[in-house]
């Protein structure tokens, strides 16, 4: 199996990460009297100023209500809406942009998927087959999905600690019975980076679905939907210097066609009557109501951003900032390390001797790090590893390996503090 990652691509170009810090405004403030290092990137990153331009445009200039319209205003909105579509589809290389639909983010895109295909498609007795790393975004949808249709489920397991995949024994989990495969790409927990390409393939050569979160690999690394194979793809905006409140679902356009409503209301009509109604065509079948318009503005803009950075460049640093962290946390007593040794996405979980994940990150706040304590949304991932909480520290390429050396300094801190 080729389980080589885009992560590990060469950088193609070499750039200034430390101007690049210089487009973000609010990474140049102190938290608590100290310096902001921000690494909660996984639960959210920062927006540059390009962003926050594009919805201040929009706001200041082309407020109006899209496709319903006729004056210059709506026409305006609406162009750029559609205009934002398009961009979503070159991002991921998607055949048209009538396979992406604007969702509020990741989760809707997956409870989207599960109520409208999975209902329609899933039967009594039929496996859904998920991962043990996956977040809960990605698994409690289809665990309402297989309560209303009498669907089973089932998990590829991880390894150990290292939060590897158990392939070797693929076979055993991908049966000609089971009819959906949902994954994550990357690990918001873990950093595993998962072979889609090749779990999809496989999956498809037994007539299976699938379907892979992207919400931590959208803004990290090049997303090809044609060549993963997937037949559905979901992320978020905020996970990639986008908005709050706006992402994507891929579909396969003969899938969407054929997958009825998930919500009803406005735009996504074709006619009304009082007893019956049709549908508006793909996507817009899928996009009742208002939408956020300027949630999908300003995500074509962190696209646009992104992609003159170069999302290679960026898989490259995250993998840099992430190697760099791991050693330097290895070299600490009393420290339990998750997620793979070599070649993971840019974050790094760990739990200290003593010290709860929650006291650990409280700490690190009154110094100015914004890290992230818990289960991550990973409830059964956490069980699995015999814990209830790790701490994480989740980087992107605005980033410094000077951070990382401080936050180092203050977690040797934490632990002489507990440990008295």
């Amino acid at each position: 199996m080729n389980t080589r990652s885009p992560i590990l691509e060469p950088r193609t170009t070499a750039l200034d990460w430390q101007a690049l810090r210089n487009d973000f405004p609010i990474l140049h403030q102190t938290v608590n009297g100290h310096p902001l290092i921000y690494f909660d990137n996984a639960a959210s990153t920062q927006k540059p100023k390009a962003v926050i331009q594009a919805l201040c445009s929009y706001y200041e200039r082309d407020n109006a209500n899209v496709h319903r319209g006729v004056h210059e205003l709506s026409n305006r909105a609406s162009a750029a809406y559609e205009a934002a579509r398009l961009r979503a589809a070159h991002f991921i290389n998607a055949r048209s942009a009538e396979e992406i639909i604007f969702t509020r983010g990741t989760t809707e895109g997956i409870n989207l998927v599960a109520q409208s295909w999975g209902r329609k498609n899933l039967k009594h007795g039929d496996k859904i087959v998920l991962t043990e790393m996956e977040h809960h975004s990605n698994l409690v949808p289809w665990q309402l999905l297989a309560e209303q249709v009498g669907a089973q489920l089932t998990y590829l397991p991880i390894t150990d600690d290292r939060g590897i995949l158990d392939l070797i024994r693929l076979d055993e989990w991908l049966t000609s019975d089971v009819k959906l495969l949902a994954m994550s790409h990357i690990s918001n927990s873990l950093g595993t980076v998962n072979p889609v390409a090749e779990l999809c393939r496989r999956a498809r050569k037994l007539g299976a679905v699938t379907l892979v979160d992207a919400a931590q690999s959208a803004g990290h690394c090049p997303l090809d939907v044609q060549e993963i194979g997937c037949d559905f793809l979901a992320f978020s905006g905020h996970k990639m210097c986008g908005p709050t409140g706006i992402g994507v679902l891929f579909g396969r356009h003969e899938l969407l066609e054929a997958m009825p409503p998930y919500q009803g209301g406005g735009d996504m009509i074709s006619s009304v009557d009082f007893h019956r109604s049709t549908w508006n065509r793909v996507p817009h079948k899928f996009e009742a109501g208002t939408p956020h318009i300027c949630g999908a503005i300003g995500l074509g803009a962190a696209m646009d951003y992104l992609d003159k950075i170069g999302r290679k460049n960026i898989a490259q640093r995250d993998h840099e900032l992430a190697a760099y962290a791991y050693e330097r946390l290895s070299r600490l007593s009393g420290l339990r390390l998750f997620g793979p040794h070599v070649g993971r996405a840019g974050l790094v979980s760990f739990l200290a001797a003593d010290v709860h994940a929650h006291d650990l990150v409280t700490v690190a706040d009154q110094r100015g790090i914004a890290l992230r304590g818990g289960h991550h949304c990973n409830q059964p991932l956490m069980k699995k590893l015999g814990v209830e909480a790790t701490a994480r520290a989740s980087f992107y390429f605005y980033n410094t390996e000077e951070e990382i050396d401080r936050f180092v300094e203050v977690l040797r801190e934490i632990q002489k503090f507990f440990s008295r």
